[in-house]
């Protein structure tokens, strides 16, 4: 999936975590060199927004035009030369942002808070959009840090090549180091012993193969690509990228395409979102 020719979307409602998703995506846009397309949806053609008045409906769009505005003038306050468009819809958040997301672009969105607290859980605009989007979303979780230089992917076999592809294609961008890490835990391989893999340095050392072929595979393609790959005996493979992506720029997670559209996550994708320390990129594969 080519994803550098479109613009950078990201939806925003004004509120703290959406403004760093404004700005992070700003960011990005002046990486790709591509424009930025700031959306808000104010819901007017939803049920409760068509029982507005006339009155209270116009003062709903002219605070939607002001915050569009202000978030324009944000970003372009830090980046002056970016292209900057902005665009109001009265649909629902996550409808109007999966109409814009487009496979040649990036869609952004930022995560939610419940209860003030900083462990912070993934909205269901965020979720739906990650879920459902045409392309890529990134999901601008944590806060912003010094760049450490390192994009995080978990793979679990062969099968997650395409999502390694995109992720390295995001650290070369980045001119970042690529690290590939794979969680394995013995109870996790039960299920798919093979007679000779009948004990944990066994399992270990089939995991480990698995992950150096997909390593070799990438330095063959990205010859000019650090890759560095990491294998963690671990409960939970949704926490051990939690906790590695406490050391990254961005966390790389696939979702698996259905052959009419819409994606599924996984439940280490989902532990991600909802967890993870850096910004969260999905992305969607058959």
């Amino acid at each position: 999936m080519d994803t550098s020719h479109g613009p950078v979307v990201v939806g925003t409602d004004g509120s703290p975590r959406a403004t760093a998703a404004v700005m992070w995506a700003a960011g990005e846009a002046v990486l790709r060199d591509r424009p930025l397309h700031i959306l808000h949806a104010t819901g007017l053609e939803t049920r409760s927004g068509r029982n507005l008045s006339p009155e209270t409906a116009q003062l709903v769009l002219d605070s939607a035009r002001t915050l569009l505005d202000e978030a324009a003038a944000s970003a372009t306050a830090r980046y002056p030369d970016l292209a900057v468009t902005t665009s109001l819809g009265k649909g629902k958040p996550a409808d109007t942002l999966l109409e814009q997301s487009g496979s040649e672009g990036l869609t952004v969105v930022g995560c939610r808070g419940r209860g003030g607290f900083h462990a912070l859980l993934l909205g269901s605009v965020g979720l739906r959009v990650a879920t459902h989007a045409h392309g890529p979303v990134v999901v601008v979780r944590g806060s912003e840090q010094p760049s450490t230089g390192v994009v995080l992917v978990g793979i679990r076999d062969e099968t997650d090549l395409a999502t390694v592809r995109f992720a390295a294609d995001e650290a070369r961008l980045r001119k970042a180091t690529l690290r590939l890490l794979t969680a394995w835990s013995l109870l996790g391989a039960v299920g798919e012993m093979v007679p000779g893999l009948d004990d944990a340095t066994s399992v270990g050392d089939r995991e480990a193969a698995t992950e150096q072929n997909v390593a070799d595979t990438i330095r063959e393609e990205y010859p000019d690509l650090t890759v560095t790959v990491d294998l963690v005996k671990a409960s939970s493979a949704g926490g051990a990228l939690v906790d590695a992506s406490a050391h990254a720029d961005l966390l790389v997670a696939g979702a698996f395409r259905h052959q009419h559209g819409g994606g599924r996550l996984a439940h280490v994708t989902h532990a991600v979102l909802h967890h993870a320390h850096c910004p969260v990129a999905v992305f969607h594969h058959a």
